[in-house]
């Protein structure tokens, strides 16, 4: 039962995020964390602006930011026509609000020194955070470079969450959650990753001596949104009447067309998260590519092979789970890895998709959980198969290059993260149902979350 409140519901849901927005950066812990204590980081490094990666840095940048309107067109291809403008509009409005998030205090609860668990808060509104290098996370390019660089990483994450929970949610619901789940689940896990001093940045405490891999967002950005997706499908229930009638995609060139900007930011993604135009970033770049060819084509053959015929749906979703899966490994693997990566996660995926999702009855609309929550966890655990530090010194070898340990601690960090996002994204889906309520009505379902959310179609039909 929703309760009652004399004002409008939207207004007080927006005032109660505000307050828990800043009661979680005020709870935040602020211990700072000295950099021998990360082991991690290298010796105090030069610090010298260079032209040639602070470029490539800019250009990756925008390669990224450029992927959430390719993620719009991608999921907004695969639902019906009536709910397109929605779904564009959702990742839009994640592009604005999350860029602001980001610079008011979700960098600095993110990356700013602090505690094992969460950043500082010095960094609030870029205090500090200049156009000169930091040299914790890079030594040649701005610090603000590399704050603008994982602010679009803070705001596709979330966006990919949209495809469990697409063509049902209330957009005011879609908001507040969205904003909550940024600050309460993305930062932190970011933070544990990639921030000074971060859990998982040394893994001694559980007694394996190393830290988590994660190149350009295994665990933080796919797994992460993935097992948010879900949560979320699990919780909103079913589209109605999807046991009765089948719903295809109602454009899929606009699909094809969302699949080929993913796959051309994803360059940036991964490429760009070398931090410098070097040999690294090229690596990275050849095997993203590999894997993701790898992937669709594969995919395209177990449609042929099962269904009698290869698919479009089927290749550009191989193509982005192959994108997926290669992301964490990038900066760590070769060429021959990148193409098992590929081949597999496809295999795995398809399995998801195609027989567990139908098996348990979820209704994960555009496959988020299946693609990206399946994909990233294959991709964090190859990562501890197949890492070399021939490929990258300052990474670490693989079970299959001698390490075994390391691949225990990419089982943990995916454990760790996969209850940590579990058990608080139910909890922000809970505070925000039983303050405004998060799924549409029946009558609303019906005629659409375009007229009924933003009061426009996403065509207008002549007769």
């Amino acid at each position: 039962m929703k309760l009652n409140f004399k004002i409008n519901s939207r207004i007080f849901g927006f005032g109660i995020l505000l307050f828990m927005l800043m009661a979680g950066a005020v709870l935040a812990e602020e211990t700072a964390t000295a950099l021998a204590a990360d082991p991690v980081a290298a010796a105090a490094p030069v610090l010298t602006v260079d032209t040639g990666d602070t470029a490539w840095v800019l250009i990756s940048s925008a390669l990224v930011m450029l992927m959430t309107p390719g993620l719009a067109f991608f999921y907004g291809g695969l639902v019906r026509r009536k709910n397109y403008l929605n779904v564009l509009m959702q990742c839009m409005v994640i592009l604005a609000a999350l860029s602001v998030q980001w610079v008011v205090f979700g960098y600095s609860l993110s990356f700013c020194p602090g505690s094992k668990w969460i950043g500082g808060l010095d960094w609030m509104m870029l205090k500090g955070v200049g156009l000169e290098p930091y040299g914790d996370y890079s030594a040649t390019i701005p610090h603000q470079a590399f704050m603008i660089f994982q602010a679009m990483f803070a705001v596709i994450t979330p966006a990919l969450i949209i495809g469990a929970f697409a063509e049902r949610m209330k957009f005011s619901a879609f908001l507040v959650f969205t904003l909550l789940w940024a600050t309460f689940v993305y930062d932190p896990v970011a933070h544990w990753v990639w921030g000074v001093g971060g859990l998982l940045r040394d893994m001694s405490w559980m007694g394996l001596p190393g830290f988590a891999l994660d190149f350009a967002g295994g665990t933080v950005v796919h797994v992460n949104a993935g097992i948010a997706a879900l949560v979320t499908a699990l919780i909103i229930g079913k589209r109605k009447n999807i046991d009765k009638y089948p719903i295809p995609p109602h454009s899929l060139p606009f699909s094809v067309l969302g699949a080929s900007l993913l796959w051309f930011g994803w360059f940036g993604f991964n490429a760009g998260s070398a931090l410098s135009a070097n040999g690294l970033a090229v690596n990275a770049f050849v095997v993203t590519h590999t894997a993701a060819a790898a992937a669709a084509l594969t995919w395209a053959l177990i449609d042929w092979r099962i269904h009698g015929a290869p698919t479009m749906l089927g290749t550009i979703s191989g193509a982005v789970a192959g994108l997926v899966a290669i992301t964490p490994a990038a900066g760590f693997v070769g060429i021959g890895s990148a193409l098992i990566i590929g081949v597999l996660v496809s295999v795995f995926c398809f399995a998801a998709v195609s027989y567990l999702k139908p098996k348990l009855g979820y209704d994960d609309s555009l496959d988020a959980f299946g693609i990206h929550g399946i994909g990233g966890l294959w991709g964090a655990l190859a990562t501890g198969l197949f890492a070399s530090k021939v490929i990258n010194p300052a990474g670490a070898d693989g079970l299959f290059f001698g390490n075994p340990k390391q691949f225990l601690i990419q089982v943990a960090a995916c454990l760790i993260t996969i209850s940590y996002a579990l058990i608080v994204t139910w909890i922000l889906y809970k505070i925000v149902d039983a303050v405004i309520g998060v799924r549409v009505t029946e009558k609303e379902e019906a005629i659409g979350l375009d007229l009924t959310q933003h009061n426009e179609n996403a065509y207008t039909i002549l007769e």
